[in-house]
């Protein structure tokens, strides 16, 4: 179990981009009436925003 829920902290800034800032971009989008790029929707462009910045983070040990 100790291993389990330690690899699930090892990702977890991944899974924060993707659960937490994903959807947030996307609001943040829709509610300034902001067109994302390339045709995408909100939601696309928020996924790849957060999964990003998430994985760096992951990568990099710190958010900034």
């Amino acid at each position: 179990m100790e291993i389990a829920v330690r690899k699930l902290f090892a990702i977890m800034p991944f899974l924060f981009g993707i659960g937490f800032i994903a959807p947030l971009t996307a609001q943040i989008m829709a509610s300034f009436d902001v067109a994302a790029p390339l045709g995408m929707s909100h939601i696309v462009f928020g996924l790849i925003f957060g999964g990003t910045w998430g994985l760096i983070a992951n990568i990099r040990g710190r958010w900034l």
